[in-house]
Parts: structure tokens; C-alpha cells; sequence
């Protein structure tokens, strides 16, 4: 979706790539970096209305009429070719890539010994091949610009006992960031995981819970991981690199 002047702010002149940004929250994210002046690729395969409320389409119409420059980027994380022309389009649309958030995500909460392989399969597809493949594609650019942030949001801060696909899946998507962040250092090319202190009650959580009920006190409002992702999103290798932050703490 085309554009309007960029509103003046910490990442003025930046672009964003938010994987997973059609609801929830990538799509605060999204927000929250255009907010602060980024132009902002809104990137996710939801383009028509669904089971779950949000499209690409609806999150970058809301950031151009609040006075942003936002594009909806059709992308499955899953597919090599849908993230590379997802990116190119990106490119062609705004110049470049500085600034990449891998926030799609699938939530399996069922225990081991019931969970379907093709569970088990999807959240390792969606959730630790998903962010490989956008950050593969993604790193070219944001070295062409002489720097940048890559962010994967992950799951660390939330204190929920469990062993299933999905913390498996987000333990390996940490894993690969803290390794990649030392690859990346000479490029100055931040790195980041970035994780809710406690748990953001987004449309995919309702969908995927199982209904499980969440105490209020260990709810967070996904603002707290928006503001934490403004941070991160304006760092490069001097600055904050190679670590899982807790929204709440870092935004603190």
C-alpha cells in the first residue's frame, strides 16, 4: 500500500520487515516501528479475513492513514520463494532492509505423547524454519545499508511449565540468534531474541490454547513488546546484540 511522508522519529529513514504482522503482536509491532518513522513491510499470508480477525492488507491501511508509509507483503514463512519475493517486493517498494522482525508464529500447547506429528512438524516449519528462511533472505540487505537489527520474537520470559512442539521450536529459534549474532557482529548487524515477560492474549493464543485460563497478574499487553521492539529495532552491533530480552525489563 502506498505511502505518505514518513512521520519524524527514532527510526527515520528505516525500513521494516515484520514476518507474522497481520494480528497480534506482530501487527503492534508494526505499528509501533512506523510510529516511530520506519516504513514497514506488513508481511504474513493472511490477505483475505479469515477464522482469526486481521489481513496484511487491514494492519498497512491503518498505518497510512495514521500518516505512515506501510506496504502488505503476501509471505509464507514456510516457502523459500514466498519469503524471497516477499523480500524482493520490500526492496523494490522502499529501497532496502534495515530492520527485520520474525514474529510469525503457530502455538501447539498439547503434552508429547498426544501431539499429532504434523503439530510437531508445523511448529519446527513455521516457527525455527520460518525465521531461518526470512533471515536468510533478509541479511544481503540489511548489510547492503551498512547495518541494521534483526529480531526473532521468542518465548523465554514467559514462566509456563511444558514440554511441546512449540517451546521446543522457539528454544531453537534462540539458539540460532545467539549463534548468528556473532557471524553478523562484523557487519554491524544487531541481534536479538525477544521475548513477553508474561503472556500477550493475542487472537493466535485464543485459537491455540486450548482454552487454557491465564491468572491476570501473568498477562502482558503486547504495547510492552512493541516498545521493547522500538528499541531493539534502532540498534546495531555497537549497541545491544547476542541476547534474549523480557519486554517488560528491556522496556523499562
Amino acid at each position: 500500500m502506498s505511502v505518505r511522508e514518513a512521520p519524524h522519529g527514532s527510526l527515520a529513514g528505516k525500513v521494516a520487515f515484520v514476518a507474522g504482522a497481520s494480528r497480534g503482536i506482530g501487527a503492534t509491532i508494526a505499528r509501533a516501528l512506523a510510529a516511530e518513522g520506519s516504513a514497514v513491510a506488513v508481511a504474513a499470508r493472511s490477505e483475505q479475513p479469515g477464522k482469526l480477525a486481521g489481513t496484511i492488507g487491514s494492519v498497512a491501511a491503518e498505518i497510512v492513514e495514521a500518516g505512515g508509509r506501510a506496504v502488505a507483503v503476501p509471505c509464507d514463512v514456510t516457502s523459500e520463494a514466498s519469503v524471497n519475493h516477499a523480500v524482493a517486493a520490500t526492496v523494490s517498494e522502499f529501497g532496502g532492509i534495515d530492520i527485520l522482525v520474525a514474529n510469525a508464529g503457530v502455538l501447539w500447547l498439547g503434552p508429547v505423547e498426544t501431539t499429532p506429528l504434523k503439530r510437531w512438524q508445523l511448529c519446527l516449519d513455521v516457527n525455527l524454519t520460518g525465521v531461518f528462511l526470512v533471515t536468510k533472505a533478509v541479511i544481503p540487505h540489511v548489510r547492503a545499508r551498512g547495518g541494521g537489527s534483526l529480531i526473532a520474537i521468542t518465548t523465554t520470559g514467559v514462566d509456563m511449565p511444558g514440554a511441546n512442539a512449540y517451546w521446543v521450536s522457539k528454544a531453537a529459534a534462540e539458539r540460532l540468534y545467539l549463534g548468528l549474532a556473532a557471524d553478523l557482529r562484523c557487519d554491524n548487524i544487531a541481534v536479538n531474541c525477544l521475548s513477553p515477560s508474561r503472556v500477550v492474549l493475542t487472537e493466535g493464543w485464543h485459537a491455540g490454547s486450548a482454552g487454557m485460563q491465564v491468572p491476570p497478574e501473568m498477562v502482558e499487553p503486547p504495547e510492552a513488546m512493541a516498545r521493547a521492539a522500538v528499541l531493539l529495532a534502532g540498534q546495531d552491533a555497537a549497541g545491544i546484540t547476542g541476547t534474549v530480552q523480557r519486554s517488560e525489563e528491556l522496556a523499562r
